[in-house]
């Protein structure tokens, strides 16, 4: 049996956490969908053309991962696509009250949907798509913290 994840996010940018995280996972999955939120309820610096386009980047030719956007309760986008894993990040404890709530809203909605949280590496830890936007914004190093493809769109939307 195949085992079917799927690691979901707005990804405005894509960042090395994210990365992190995506390799990882291909530890104990067969095939990850990274899946583009098209959240309503945010303004992204991105369009989920352009954020597709950097995770595909930035998730290299590993046939194993495939990334496309979706609408709607990711539940059914999971149910639609044969999964039965959702990756969840927590990068500190902050993240993990709004985590563990989506995660039983999620299983309420559809009961054999697991979710699994993944800590990032501690290289990773202290990088979010919010800061990473900030640090764009006043012109500072950004090879560290993203793909060589989105530290050239950052610099191009945050010319100096």
């Amino acid at each position: 049996m195949t085992r079917v994840a799927i690691y979901a996010g707005t990804f405005d940018p894509v960042t090395r956490g994210h990365e992190d995280l995506i390799r990882r996972s291909l530890s104990f999955v067969d095939r990850l969908i990274v899946a583009v939120a098209l959240n309503v309820s945010k303004q992204p610096l991105f369009t989920v053309d352009e954020r597709v386009d950097f995770l595909k980047a930035t998730a290299g030719s590993d046939a194993r991962v495939e990334v496309r956007e979706f609408p709607g309760l990711l539940v059914d986008f999971a149910r639609d696509n044969g999964a039965t894993l959702l990756i969840r990040g927590l990068r500190a404890v902050s993240d993990f009250e709004y985590e563990y709530q989506m995660a039983l809203m999620n299983r309420h909605l559809a009961p054999s949907l697991e979710t699994v949280f993944m800590v990032p590496s501690l290289e990773t830890t202290y990088i979010s798509a919010s800061l990473v936007r900030e640090v764009a914004r006043f012109g500072g190093k950004l090879d560290e913290l993203v793909h060589p493809t989105v530290a050239a769109a950052l610099r191009a939307r945050f010319p100096q």
